[in-house]
């Protein structure tokens, strides 16, 4: 049988999963690892500015690619990349972590060496990650390949991360070139019996719906539930997370869900629904508007990745897609009426002396979107403001709903535009989350990307400011940067601008279009420090709670 090094069939085998670019940061006990990247002809490495920034990276592209990859050293640069792979975890993102370790006969011997404690543990920050992903390897002489095959085949069905440490000289053994990394199978006994049980329930149901979200996308499932919608012809609504997973031209679409507060036709919708279909959904405090969501167990269907739940009755080793797949085949199609829903936000038509605010920004921003778009908002306001916007077809919005950790959106956002370079890429970031991160757009300019990024700058945590009992209490205040300055310390082609009313946001919106197929395009946009969207103002009126971002 044909042999190839450890390191080599680690990224061969990854480059079959669609992952050509990886990220992360150089140190020694990694060199062999980035030796067995750059030397495969199929794949890339992309340096970055810090290891939290790369972990943030391979969840953007893997996102939008489907997988993700991120490299560190051991320990130092492992902990530094930990958030990012529990935020990984907590969103269904799967993104292999890759660690470079010491050699055997120092992890044997117990010898202390740089990057570990006086007392060494060589396991420690394994230990660390066994809490955030859905497996771990740390790979030797007799185990590696067994064991690359095992943490993938576990990341594939469970579509979240993996930790694999790769001492140095495992790195170089020969192992057998024959992959045995296993494909996710449906039980065909649970299959079948959750997919009578669910037409037992739909038989006689007049008024079905459907809540989506985003695990329908995480789950690989889309193409499958898009017919399962079409066939049935059931209203549909989605979560937060799940915003663009239906074509929002669809004429079943009840938009954006909004709770009690907007587009109270969905809620009522859902309320009044004698079925409602659970699709992939994530049932959290922010993504449902306060656990606002109608849902009944008694009378509710719920597909997840690989279980599904009818009446309270759980059907294990069932996959998302294969369940749609039966249903779509022999749903019943039905044709109730459409309820009236505000579904987005009208054409923007005040005055060009406006002062630039929420009321007139997103509308702006909703007629400068075109098709194919991938949009990463950041955390926080800008992630409420996002439910109105009317997305046109094939636009991905990508947010970080449930984990919620702010300057996630800047480097994620460069991740997903290394995956798809061919559409554009869009970046809207409030300035308190971007100084987190904001180093990562050197790597943008550095390797020609050609993103679009507008950067709120409202002085400081508005979301923070309206909840505290004093807006003006320092720790909400951030330091005063000049963003519109800020690319060009470093090096590459870049276009940058300002607005502080709604005509100069026209006129760069106007300008970008022709522009940013050769530029990097930089836009600071100033808003009122207290300035928020309709949506945001009320949910935090019902004291939701709400993460800082901007």
């Amino acid at each position: 049988m044909k042999k190839i090094k450890t390191a080599d069939y680690l990224v061969k085998e990854l480059k079959k999963l669609g992952i050509t670019d990886f990220f992360g940061l150089p140190g020694d006990y990694n060199f062999n690892i980035l030796d067995a990247i750059v030397k495969n002809p199929e794949t890339n490495w992309i340096g970055c500015t810090n290891e939290l920034n790369a972990g943030y990276a391979a969840d953007g592209y893997a996102r939008i690619n489907g997988y993700g990859a991120l490299v560190t050293t051991y320990g130092v640069g492992e902990l530094s990349a930990v958030n990012a792979i529990a935020g990984s975890f907590s969103e269904n993102v799967p993104v292999v972590k890759i660690v470079g370790v010491p050699a055997t006969k120092f992890i044997k011997n117990n010898t202390l060496l740089h990057h570990n404690f006086q007392n060494p543990d060589y396991f420690a920050f394994e230990r660390v990650y066994s809490n955030v992903t859905a497996a771990t390897a740390f790979l030797h002489f007799e185990n590696a390949k067994e064991e690359i095959d095992r943490v993938l085949s576990i990341m594939i069905r469970e579509q979240k991360p993996v930790y694999i440490a790769l001492p140095v000289d495992v790195c170089g053994a020969l192992i057998d070139d024959e992959s045995a990394i296993i494909t996710p199978k449906s039980d065909e006994n649970s299959l079948n019996e959750a997919v009578d049980h669910i037409f037992r329930l739909l038989n006689g149901a007049k008024s079905p719906i459907i809540l989506a979200d985003g695990l329908v996308e995480r789950f690989k499932a889309q193409n499958e539930f898009t017919d399962f919608l079409k066939a049935s012809n059931y209203p549909v609504t989605t979560l937060l997370m799940g915003k663009g997973l239906v074509n929002e031209e669809y004429e079943r679409f009840l938009g954006t869900y909004q709770g009690e507060f907007m587009n109270k036709g969905a809620y009522n919708a859902l309320k009044t629904a004698d079925i409602v279909f659970c699709a992939g959904t994530v049932m959290s405090d922010l993504n449902t508007m306060r656990f606002s969501v109608p849902v009944n167990a008694e009378n509710s269907i719920n597909i997840q990745g690989t279980f599904t739940i009818v009446e309270n009755v759980r059907y294990d080793n069932v996959l998302m897609k294969d369940v749609f797949e039966k249903l779509a085949q022999n749903v019943q199609k039905i044709d109730t009426p459409m309820p009236e829903t505000v579904k987005f936000y009208d054409s923007w038509a005040g005055s060009s002396d406006e002062k630039l605010a929420a009321k007139n920004l997103y509308p702006l921003f909703q007629e400068f979107l075109e098709p194919n778009d991938r949009i990463f908002a950041e955390t926080g306001i800008i992630a409420y403001a996002m439910a109105q916007l009317k997305l046109p077809e094939g636009v991905k919005l990508n947010n970080q709903i449930l984990w919620g950790s702010i300057g996630w959106a800047t480097p994620a956002a460069m991740g997903g535009a290394f995956a798809n370079p061919e559409n554009r890429t869009i970046l809207i970031t409030g300035e308190g989350s971007h100084q987190l991160t904001a180093s990562e757009v050197s790597t943008m300019m550095r390797n020609g990307l050609k993103p679009v990024i507008f950067v709120v700058n409202n002085d400081g945590y508005t979301v923070e400011r309206l909840l505290s009992n004093d807006p003006e209490d320092c720790f909400n205040d951030i330091s005063s940067w000049n963003y519109s300055q800020l690319p060009k310390v470093f090096d590459g082609e870049v276009w940058t601008a300002q607005a502080r009313t709604a005509g100069e946001f026209c006129e760069v919106l106007e300008q970008i279009k022709s522009i940013q197929k050769t530029k990097m395009c930089y836009v600071e946009l100033f808003v009122d420090k207290m300035d928020v969207c309709e949506l945001t103002r009320l949910a935090l009126s019902g004291k939701i709670p709400a993460q800082s971002g901007i």
